[in-house]
């Protein structure tokens, strides 16, 4: 054995190898360390071969052949090992010729087995090293033969080679006369001693598979074991299953089949029960009605404190049957029934109700129906989870990524699937809507003629990785006929000018839609760059549009888009929204841009005081924006009330920044810079000129906490505020309006 110029310690060796092979060879290690308990009996540790044959587990024979395993490392580190990667090792019988070969691993080791006894030839080489050869090495029955292998760089060759011959480095000469330079270390040891080298014998001899194998009829009756490694309290990888519990494994939320003899045992059951406690406090301009609480008073304006709670309990009932795997549903079936207790405390009379005698406050519950549908997959199209699916009943859609023109829960027919690998997703919705419970915004069960047909299609990837475009079609027919609220309010027509048109021959002609949008959206990124954009053109008719007094057509457009940069923990934002106006009231041609039914996650969103909050356009029966909506639209009420395409229009700028303060904590903080596209549509409706375009300012701050790091526990709390522009001052006056409020949801 020559000498290295410097020499790992035999232990610290044999631990390297151990560990760096478990690495390399994992498919033969694998069988060892399942036989790792038989082989460090005590009695396994003597040298006789019949006593280890004795307690060798069954799939172990005594051992005819040998191994050859080591490390190739670099010999110009004295101190530490530098692994040589992907180094080659040939092993060449020298009275045989039977050849084998083998590569170092990224760290270096390489192993060989098994071996036909007897004395070979080793050849190393590696890229940038001199070659290295051992002339003869032999190899008994039932040994490990282990190398320390030293290589030497072709430049420390080069610079030795016009100095005299240090013996230490080479070149020494192999038995065909060639040069070979480096170092190498031998350690051998029992071959039948090591769990890590196992020969499989012949499929004759092996055991029953009794012996091996436990049958297990259910593979879902499967139980984790007993697992505690720490003393500690904290989360642990086996745990025993509660029905209480939705951190773990739960029959009750989809992990394993509910009944095993009902419907085939793929049949699961996913419980979700969500209570959300919201609460609003905010200051909006309202009517004061002192004229008839002080008569002589000539205050228009009165205090527009309002506090406004609201407790929901949700539970769905999901019932489906599949594989628990990323695969479809072959069908499913939901029920979700929703509860709704709510409570409106204001400052002034005439708003909880049209009558005085209403008061100031205001107590309501409802219970709707907000899911009730039944889904069946028609056809798998390849083996890559492309499918075409039918869901159909009452159901939750969202017609695009910041839902600009649809999102609610509504009873319809949908068509949807996927195509090349989920590259291609599509959807093709008609739903015949339900009216809404005024105060909780649930499902009543009592239809309303309005019709809604979507169909959108989503492509990954499109032109650039990580955006996704979609293209959409929509058609809005709202026959709204004569409706009011549940506080008495008349909603469908909308109660600003001409209501009703008096046809003397035809009769009396209400307000109905029939509007069709056209829209191209993306979400993704391009490189480190976030995007989101929005265009939509709707294009239709208003049978009789109350603000106009007459048939118009709709002509109008709406775009958003959205630009967003990580940093660290911090995202920067910048977005833009534009909706078309109405210049001239009475053309005939609406062109003020209108959704269906929207809620966008948009330019501050839920701390944006525009954007949550309903302004109520005071001196007339309808509402300047409603709430969740960034449109100053001119609707009676949202959820009741019909599109209205002669409206103002808006022009918004938005500047904000998301943290990631800690996992559990992300802060928001927007500005939103506001204007009216036009003002005709308000002077008409106000009687008043000149309004000007400014509307304000909006400022929001916001948080999110996620106690457990999951969904199962959310508290969101935020405060905005707007500050008038000319233009809101014009119609309201200068006081800063503001909110404050706060969500709790707890979901199991």
């Amino acid at each position: 054995m020559r000498n290295l110029p410097s020499r790992l310690p035999r232990r610290a060796l044999r631990a390297a190898l151990a560990a760096c092979a478990l690495c390399f060879a994992f498919p033969v290690l694998a069988v060892g360390r399942a036989q790792q308990t038989s082989a460090q009996q005590p009695s396994a540790q003597k040298s006789s071969t019949t006593s280890l044959q004795t307690l060798r587990i069954p799939r172990q024979q005594a051992q005819n052949t040998a191994a050859l395993d080591g490390i190739v490392r670099d010999s110009g580190f004295s101190n530490i090992t530098i692994p040589v990667p992907g180094a080659s090792l040939t092993l060449h019988n020298l009275q045989t010729g039977e050849t084998f070969s083998s590569a170092a691993s990224g760290e270096g080791v390489f192993r060989i087995f098994p071996i036909t006894p007897g004395h070979y030839e080793l050849r190393v080489s590696a890229h940038d090293y001199g070659p290295f050869v051992i002339s003869d090495l032999a190899f008994q029955p039932n040994e490990v033969v282990t190398l320390e292998i030293s290589l030497v760089t072709v430049a420390a060759i080069e610079a030795r080679s016009r100095l005299p011959r240090q013996p230490e480095l080479g070149p020494a000469l192999s038995a065909s006369g060639e040069e070979s330079f480096g170092a190498y270390r031998e350690f051998r040891h029992r071959l039948d001693s090591d769990p890590a080298y196992v020969l499989n014998p012949a499929a004759e001899v092996l055991p029953p598979i009794a012996d091996v194998y436990n049958k297990i009829p259910d593979r879902w009756q499967l139980q984790q074991p007993e697992y505690r490694r720490y003393d500690a309290k904290g989360e642990y990888l086996y745990t025993k299953p509660r029905w209480y519990d939705p951190f773990n494994r739960n029959k009750f939320k989809g992990d394993e089949p509910i009944w095993p003899n009902f419907l085939g045992q793929q049949t699961f059951l996913n419980l979700t029960a969500t209570s959300e406690t919201f609460f609003d406090g905010r200051r909006v301009p309202s009517p004061s009605n002192v004229s008839t609480a002080e008569p002589g008073s000539s205050g228009f304006f009165g205090r527009g404190e309002q506090g406004f709670l609201d407790q929901t309990f949700r539970v769905s009932f999901d019932l489906f049957h599949g594989d628990a795997s990323f695969k479809p549903v072959d069908w499913r079936i939901r029920i979700t029934p929703e509860v709704s207790l709510n409570n409106l405390k204001v400052r002034e009379l005439g708003i909880v109700g049209p009558s005085p005698l209403a008061g100031t406050n205001r107590f309501d519950t409802h219970a709707g129906l907000q899911e009730a549908f039944v889904e069946y997959k028609i056809h798998d199209l390849s083996a890559n989870y492309d499918f075409i699916s039918i869901r159909a009943g009452i159901q939750e859609f969202n017609s695009d990524f910041r839902a600009f023109l649809f999102q609610d829960e509504q009873p319809g027919i949908r068509i949807f699937g996927n195509l090349h690998s989920d590259k291609i997703e599509y959807n093709a919705a008609y739903f015949d809507l339900l009216e809404k419970n005024t105060n909780s915004g649930l499902n009543t069960f009592e239809r309303r003629s309005q019709q809604v047909a979507i169909a959108n299609t989503y492509l990954q990837d499109f032109f650039f990785p990580g955006y996704t475009a979609e293209f959409l079609v929509a058609y809005n027919k709202d026959d709204g006929g004569l409706h009011y609220d549940d506080n008495g309010f008349l909603v469908r027509p909308s109660p600003v000018g001409n209501v009703i048109n008096q046809n003397p021959g035809i009769g009396p002609i209400l307000h109905g839609i029939r509007v069709g949008y056209f829209g191209w959206l993306g979400n993704g990124h391009i490189k480190r760059v976030n995007l989101t954009h929005a265009f939509f053109q709707a294009v239709g008719e208003d049978t009789f549009n109350p603000i106009a007094g007459r048939r118009v057509t709709v002509n109008a457009q709406m775009a958003a888009g959205e630009v967003s940069y990580d940093h660290n923990w911090i995202r920067y934002r910048v977005s833009g929204f534009y909706a078309s106006g109405d210049s001239n009231v009475r053309d005939g041609r609406a062109r003020g841009f209108d959704s269906i039914l929207d809620e966008p996650a948009f330019a501050g969103g839920l701390f944006s005081f525009w954007n949550r909050e309903q302004i109520r356009l005071t001196g007339s029966g309808v509402s300047l924006t409603p709430p969740g909506s960034l449109l100053p639209s001119l609707r009676s009420n949202k959820e009741e009330g019909q599109a209205n395409f002669v409206n103002p229009g808006i022009f918004l700028v938005n500047a904000g920044a998301d943290f990631d303060v800690t996992p559990k904590l992300r802060a928001f903080a927007n500005v939103n810079y506001l204007r009216f596209m036009r003002t005709e549509p308000l002077e008409f409706i106000l009687e008043q000129a000149p309004i000007r375009h400014g509307i304000g300012t909006d400022y929001g701050l916001g948080l999110t906490y996620r106690p457990p790091l999951s969904e199962n526990i959310v508290i969101i709390g935020g405060a905005s505020a707007l500050t008038p522009g000319n233009g809101f001052r014009d119609i309201y006056g200068g006081h800063t309006l503001f909110s404050l409020f706060t969500s709790v949801r707890f979901t199991f």
